[in-house]
């Protein structure tokens, strides 16, 4: 008996951040889209953007076109993972979450973590379904 092999689909767009490592941006698999972390990085200038607010946003609009070049929007996020190197940050990222997401909003974590790359404040990651 053989296992059938699984069929990746690697997502790529400029409108996030080039991989800086060794991932990809997001792989679909069958209508399930891993998408891999982003931070506060200005795709445009691969620079980090400066205060924690900004860097959220700059999270969830790298997050928006990920999902936008699997094909699908946040609203299909089933999954989000938020990374705070100071969670005295999460009541900003609630306000500031709730202008990129709308109800019935995906399932969540939110972690504390002592650092992030490129000296990030703010890292989120999530799972997507479409279809």
């Amino acid at each position: 008996m053989t296992t059938p092999s699984i069929t990746k689909e690697i997502i790529q767009t400029n409108g996030a951040p080039a991989a800086i490592g060794t991932y990809s941006q997001a792989v679909k698999v069958g209508n399930t889209v891993y998408l891999s972390g982003q931070i506060g990085l200005d795709p445009a200038t691969m620079q980090m953007v400066e205060s924690i607010e900004a860097q959220i946003h700059r999270v969830f609009s790298n997050l928006k076109a990920v999902t936008e070049a699997a094909g699908g929007s946040l609203s299909d996020v089933v999954k989000l993972n938020i990374y705070l190197t100071d969670l005295t940050h999460f009541v900003l990222v609630n306000t500031i979450m709730a202008e990129y997401f709308t109800q019935p909003y995906p399932a969540r974590a939110a972690v504390g973590v002592a650092s992030l790359p490129r000296a990030a404040l703010v890292e989120a990651d999530g799972v997507m379904v479409i279809g």
